[in-house]
């Protein structure tokens, strides 16, 4: 049984413009899983939906927002009550924004509060060790921090926890090379520990060095899961052509850009989202948005794939 399962999740915000109401849909019919020992790296292009979907897991999704859809954790579905009390101890977030730090708090408490096992004080100085920062850090507040430092503390928070899952949305930019690494490798160690770790990322070429299976979106839904080892080459085993065209757009591959942009929450095409930007669509696909089915053992969302 998978230990996280998102099911056709629908994430709506109201809006106000003068005195009339509007309500956009940023995402829509989103299915993920995520198994104990897998890395599941999600990527797409900003405002696909990456971390939306990590704030609806946690319950901290901002007051004009509505939800439908199921969340299940370890089977039960996740009430806002359950998420309250599973969120940091159970499921915890490497959040994308330094702002999640308590500014009232010097860093290393807010570490040690999240220790489960061990001696706390012990524990945070061997993560910041770990992650290069001082000794003297620990005593630091987070406006005293470079970004770079503030990331690694948000990244020591969630590595002590002991959490079943972790949720890293973007982790690693602005820190240099060998903390990159080292924290990859982290998120390798914990998960190969039985730990499930969710990546929210841009760096797909990072990814594939630990992820198990790369979860692709597109205007906030999910085209394609695929294990890791079906990107490669010409990404010919890659099923669903936004996939595909993401895969060679990257320097190291063709470097071919996709023509177009994806679509504003508030226009969304009726039928397949990436209809209007596919040399392969047809009528059929501007008509009805298409489901996701298991193909050569991944999910696509595409009637051509093959």
């Amino acid at each position: 049984m998978p230990i996280l399962e998102v099911e056709n999740l629908s994430v709506s915000f109201k809006q106000y413009t003068g005195l009339k109401q509007k309500t956009h849909k940023v995402i829509s019919s989103l299915n993920v899983t995520l198994e104990a020992g897998e890395i599941l790296a999600v990527v797409g292009a900003s405002g696909s939906g990456k971390s939306l979907l990590a704030h609806a897991i946690l319950g901290i999704l901002p007051r004009n927002a509505s939800i439908s859809g199921v969340i299940k954790y370890a089977g039960e579905e996740l009430t806002p009550d359950r998420q309250t009390v599973l969120r940091g101890k159970e499921i915890a977030l490497v959040p994308q924004s330094v702002n999640f730090l308590d500014p009232l708090m010097r860093v290393g408490s807010q570490v040690r509060t999240s220790v489960k096992n061990g001696n706390a004080v012990s524990v945070q100085r061997e993560v910041f060790e770990r992650y290069h920062l001082r000794q003297e850090v620990e005593k630091m507040y987070p406006f005293q921090l470079s970004g770079g430092m503030a990331r690694r503390t948000l990244l020591s928070t969630a590595m002590v926890s002991g959490a079943k899952v972790i949720i890293a949305d973007e982790p690693t930019p602005g820190l240099d090379p060998d903390v990159i690494k080292e924290a990859l490798n982290n998120f390798r160690e914990v998960a190969d520990n039985g730990c499930a770790v969710m990546l929210i990322t841009h760096d797909i070429e990072s990814a594939l060095n630990i992820a198990d299976k790369i979860a692709v979106f597109y205007a906030g839904t999910t085209v394609e899961v695929a294990p890791v080892e079906n990107f490669k080459g010409h990404g010919e085993e890659i099923r669903h052509p936004y996939s595909k065209a993401l895969w060679r757009a990257l320097p190291q591959n063709d470097f071919i850009p996709i023509p177009g942009s994806q679509p504003h929450p508030s226009s969304l095409p009726a039928g397949c989202l990436f209809a209007p930007r596919c040399v392969m669509a047809t009528t059929e696909c501007r008509q009805v948005q298409p489901e996701m089915r298991k193909l050569r053992g991944g999910m696509v969302r595409c009637i051509h794939a093959t």
